[in-house]
């Protein structure tokens, strides 16, 4: 990959990567989300073992002064992000570069992650007008 123009030990490479990673996942749920499409989701692990989904969106007033032009580079970006990684981890996989393909998983979970909160979030905002909370609880 091209990180090998930087470093040329996997251990830095790895951990510089999944770093950055973490910090984009986090920064994308938490404040990105929030500002480009008025969404937030989280997840909880309750007493008895179980998931819990909580989704959060702005009200209608909010939601409708939101930049549509934002709003599309955002759910863009969600997906190339993946798409990226994909193909990192084809080229990977081409060049028998086996190490890498651990950086790729790591940084592909994250990117599935948000694009899975982010899509059910979506989903149910668009059966609500008002500031909510949806409670998912699964196994």
């Amino acid at each position: 990959m091209l990180s090998t123009l930087f470093a040329d030990s996997f251990v830095i490479i790895f951990v510089i990567t999944v770093v950055l990673a973490a910090l984009d996942f986090w920064v994308v749920k938490n404040v990105s989300g929030r500002i480009l499409v008025g969404l937030r989701w989280w997840n909880e692990i309750n007493e008895q073992g179980e998931s819990i989904w909580r989704f959060e969106c702005l009200d209608h007033e909010s939601l409708a002064r939101i930049n549509q032009k934002d709003s599309w580079l955002f759910w863009w970006t969600l997906y190339l992000n993946a798409v990226a990684w994909t193909i990192f981890g084809i080229f990977s996989l081409v060049r028998l570069e086996v190490d890498y393909l651990l950086v790729v998983g790591v940084c592909l979970s994250l990117a599935i992650a948000n694009i899975i909160g982010f899509t059910k979030c979506r989903k149910g905002m668009r059966f609500r007008r008002f500031r909510f909370i949806v409670i998912l609880v699964g196994r």
